[in-house]
């Protein structure tokens, strides 16, 4: 069997809908619940708020499920979210033209994530020591070149990216499904979503069978930071203003979401359908406190109960499946 066989063979393993499936039905169990509590939840406007509010989350999510099923983590997401959305925002100050400014930003968050990436494969370091150092090195760099102060005062033609319209959506839901669509075609059809599950699974073989890990590895920490990098400009976009401290903590839902969705921390398996939906179900939960009335810090009570269930149900099915074998 070729190394590419054997990592659709995983694909496939880790595409059992059990987890979409246990998700999807908590989703509609909560849908169902809150549509009885408001009459005002099951209404189109707050439908799409939601929706609205998923769109960032799951472009961030989609990315950390490479890193994350690759076998690593990125904790600098939310601070690439901030130094992103700064070099759009200078540029934008400086006459630049909303085309240009969105790209760089983008290019940014692209060669942040590449940065990562070649450091944690080329110094052997841990991704999780090398993104926490990435992450306060980030986030200082946009508080010190802002002085900790918002820029704003962009063209009102730059809100279109957050706050327009595409018929009855707004353009992040259309990027964050086009998003989804892309990786699920990687992770299914190309080589590198397939060696993205190998370097995972067992990085050793791969390596030894004559793949550049190091390039993959790198590439994978760039796709990642190009996510990170479009959340900063649709962050921005949708405030009009680039904040130094946009995407704080924001790593911990977006990881939550993956985690959740049925992507092993330990990497080898993925499940974009699944971050998907765990990505709507967080955000219909956020939703509900706040149609309820529920304060904001359960929030946080929440995700970090949920980090914890999913972590220790899913090695508890791992542990389960090897005694199988």
């Amino acid at each position: 069997m070729k190394l590419s066989d054997k990592a659709v063979f995983n694909n496939k393993g880790i595409d059992k809908p059990f987890t979409q499936l246990l998700l999807f039905f908590v989703l509609i169990l909560l849908v169902i619940f809150l549509s009885i509590k408001s009459p005002f939840f099951f209404t189109w406007n707050n439908i799409r708020n939601i929706l609205d509010q998923t769109s960032l989350h799951l472009i961030l999510a989609i990315g950390m499920t490479f890193v994350i099923s690759s076998g690593g983590i990125d904790l600098s997401v939310g601070s690439v979210v901030a130094l992103s959305g700064i070099v759009i925002g200078f540029m934008l100050k400086s006459d630049a033209s909303i085309v240009a400014s969105s790209l760089l930003g983008m290019l940014v968050g692209g060669m942040l994530g590449l940065l990562n990436g070649v450091i944690i494969s080329r110094l052997k370091i841990d991704s999780f020591v090398v993104t926490i150092g990435s992450m306060s090195l980030y986030r200082g760099v946009s508080l010190v070149v802002t002085e900790g102060q918002p820029i704003y005062g962009f063209p009102i033609e730059f809100t279109y990216f957050g706050k327009g319209n595409i018929g009855e959506i707004n353009p992040p839901i259309v990027i964050a499904g086009f998003i989804v669509l892309l990786a699920f075609l990687i992770f299914k059809y190309t080589k590198w979503g397939q060696y993205t599950l190998a370097i995972g699974g067992n990085e050793e073989a791969l390596r030894r069978v004559g793949v550049n890990t190091n390039l993959y590895k790198s590439s994978i920490y760039m796709f990642s930071g190009f996510c990170a990098g479009l959340g900063g400009l649709i962050l921005a976009s949708r405030l009009n203003a680039a904040e130094p401290n946009a995407g704080f903590m924001l790593e911990t839902n977006i990881i939550a979401a993956v985690i959740l969705g049925g992507t092993s921390m330990k990497g080898g398996r993925a499940s974009v359908s699944g971050t998907t939906i765990a990505c709507i179900l967080l955000s219909v939960m956020r939703n509900g406190l706040t149609i309820l009335s529920i304060s904001s810090y359960y929030q946080q009570l929440f995700i970090g109960f949920i980090i914890l269930f999913s972590v220790s149900i899913s090695e508890v099915r791992k542990r389960s499946q090897v005694q199988i074998l």
